[in-house]
């Protein structure tokens, strides 16, 4: 008598990401075990959506929990025998942490932290992926090189970034005191259908397409790596796939590592939508970066990962998205 593979529980499966990995999963005939808390940061029915289109698929299960509930995480864990975890929930929002440190500390660092005993207790526990940032290497220059997973991340302009680097150094001493397998992911920008409405690209659709100006921050002076969602999921499955040694967790950036000027992004936009923004300049924002560029040489070398959708696919894809989601 054989046994089907144990589960794999992904955190946020109500998520942006957690959404897509965990429809990826399924399409490789995985039985996933999802999570959220649904906690209103933007508009829960988007939320509720994105989940609706996983509870109708056999083989996942969805629990509705908040990750920092370490006991009931725990206890999930253990009686659904999963051995390998992709940890994807977290209070997201570089802009939202000047406002709401305490929900960076419960989500992110209290929750890492369960995800962690969790996986400490788990018998037979494989390999636990989770999401880090790119905003931890702080406000940098751009030299013509992207930002290398060597170069230092000690000096966050933002809360959210500390949290982020925070889960960093908490997964490398689980790692060397239990010898858990990890794999952190650094991702930069990821956007594209079912995306987070607080990002900028989600806004300026909305509010282009409202006749409302767009307050463009930094002078238009960003720049940011722009990654679409297809090919966040092929580093993120592909990374989980391959665990590394125990004692020696790894953090590996995940992008598209061709870094776009924020006011590109909003010509491209334009451009989809058939129509023009009215542009508002602002000065920079407190805890924002000047620019993104992620080396993903480390992890092209591990799972060949290979960005192939360009921002002008990617955008005209999430503005179908969008024109059916909202029936605009």
């Amino acid at each position: 008598m054989t046994t089907s593979p144990a589960p794999i529980l992904v955190t946020g499966a109500a998520g942006f990401v957690g959404h897509a990995v965990a429809h990826r999963l399924l399409d490789r005939d995985e039985r996933v075990i999802g999570i959220d808390s649904f906690v209103p940061y933007y508009d829960p029915a988007l939320k509720e959506a994105r989940a609706a289109t996983l509870t109708a698929r056999a083989g996942f299960a969805l629990h509705r929990l908040d990750v920092a509930n370490a006991p009931a995480l725990a206890a999930l864990v253990r009686a659904e025998g999963v051995t390998r975890i992709v940890h994807l929930a977290a209070q997201a929002g570089v802009r939202y942490s000047i406002g709401n440190p305490f929900a960076y500390s419960h989500a992110n660092l209290n929750g890492h932290l369960s995800v962690l005993e969790a996986a400490r207790h788990a018998p037979g526990f494989e390999h636990l992926v989770y999401a880090s940032s790119s905003s931890v290497y702080g406000e940098r220059p751009m030299d013509g090189a992207g930002f290398r997973e060597s170069d230092s991340a000690d000096a966050p302009v933002s809360l959210y970034a500390a949290t982020k680097r925070s889960c960093e150094l908490m997964s490398a001493s689980y790692a060397h005191l239990y010898a858990i397998p990890q794999t952190g992911l650094r991702f930069f920008t990821v956007y594209g259908p079912w995306g987070r409405p607080d990002m900028a690209y989600f806004t300026f659709t909305r509010k282009i397409l409202a006749g409302e100006p767009i307050e463009v921050f930094g002078e238009g002076r960003m720049a940011r790596d722009f990654t679409y969602i297809d090919d966040i999921v092929d580093g993120v499955v592909g990374a989980l796939d391959r665990a590394p040694p125990p004692e020696s967790p790894r953090i590996l950036n995940i992008g598209d590592s061709r870094p776009v000027g924020l006011m590109t992004m909003i010509e491209t936009l334009e451009a989809a939508l058939g129509r023009s923004a009215i542009r508002e300049m602002r000065p920079m924002q407190p805890g924002d970066v000047t620019a993104t560029y992620a080396d993903v040489s480390a992890l092209q070398a591990l799972t060949g990962y290979h960005p192939r959708v360009m921002l002008a696919e990617g955008i005209g894809r999430f503005v179908d998205w969008y024109r059916g989601f909202y029936a605009v």
